[in-house]
C-alpha cells in the first residue's frame, strides 16, 4: 500500500462523512 492510496482512502472517508453529517443536519430541519 502506498501512501497515495492511503490519502486516497482517507479522503474518500471524509467526504462520505461529510455527506452524512449534511444529510442528518437537513433532516433536522
Amino acid at each position: 500500500m502506498t501512501l497515495s492510496i492511503v490519502l486516497g482512502g482517507l479522503l474518500v472517508l471524509l467526504l462520505l462523512i461529510y455527506l452524512v453529517y449534511a444529510l442528518l443536519k437537513a433532516e433536522e430541519f
